[in-house]
């Protein structure tokens, strides 16, 4: 895989609103956002501030009421449905809840996504250079059910990674994971971003996580509250003194 460059994200004048019942409740409010490419973004903030949303509409999975989101030179939110699915193609996802389809096997859970682009045999040997990547050589016939939650994850990240995306996309990706865990999916995204060049935004609730960002957004209540770059400044390594003075 060679390295390429990750992508620059925009948006502006964002908004999302649901209705409830009778009410509407807005879920992103005015959000305008410049992301630089090959930059790791962490987007925090309690429960329904509108991470999840924002990282959906960046992704093309929910529509915007208003404004506009651009990916390199794309404008997502005037594409429609043929040039959306192309667009969702190129663009890596990676959630809490790993969504491994129980019956297929390791190798086949990563080459699910691109199989209606061709037949499996195009993409196997691929998919075991990924699986490689991301320390699971030699699990590839093995089921989800026999493997460890962040093993997982990391089959999760292969995934993501079959279209070569230059963004990747995680929503509380260590989440459901122990601290040594998560922080070793943390390891293996940071590694990737660096050989690979990918822009990565990232929500979650963990300091630790987040204080091995770039760069950190807080939300609340579909807002910005808070935009700081984490490596003005600082000692990367510094990451726990770091981690203890976030508000997340």
């Amino acid at each position: 895989m060679d390295a390429t460059t990750g992508s620059a994200v925009r948006t502006s004048g964002l908004v999302r609103q649901f209705r409830t019942g009778t009410e509407r409740l807005t879920a992103i409010d005015d959000v305008s956002l410049e992301i630089a490419p090959g930059s790791v973004v962490a987007l925090t903030g309690p429960s329904g501030s509108g991470k999840s949303t924002l990282l959906h509409m960046i992704g093309a999975i929910e529509q915007a009421d208003q404004g506009t989101v651009t990916v390199d030179d794309v404008e997502v939110t005037a594409l429609r449905r043929a040039a959306l699915a192309r667009y969702r193609q190129r663009v890596g996802f990676v959630f809490q809840r790993y969504h491994l389809l129980p019956a297929l096997t390791v190798l086949d859970n990563v080459i699910a996504p691109v199989l209606p682009l061709r037949g499996r045999g195009d993409h196997a040997a691929r998919a075991r250079e990924l699986l490689d990547a991301v320390g699971l050589a030699g699990r590839e016939r093995a089921l989800p059910a026999q493997l460890s939650g962040g093993q997982q994850q990391r089959v999760a990240i292969a995934r993501a990674l079959m279209g070569a995306p230059r963004l990747l996309l995680a929503d509380e990706p260590t989440g459901n994971l122990d601290s040594t865990t998560g922080g070793q999916i943390l390891d293996l995204l940071l590694d990737l971003r660096d050989r690979h060049g990918m822009t990565i935004l990232l929500a979650t609730h963990e300091r630790a996580i987040a204080a091995r960002c770039d760069r950190l957004i807080r939300l609340n209540d579909g807002r910005v509250v808070e935009d700081l770059d984490l490596t003005e400044g600082e000692d990367p390594a510094d990451t726990y003194d770091r981690a203890t003075r976030l508000r997340l």
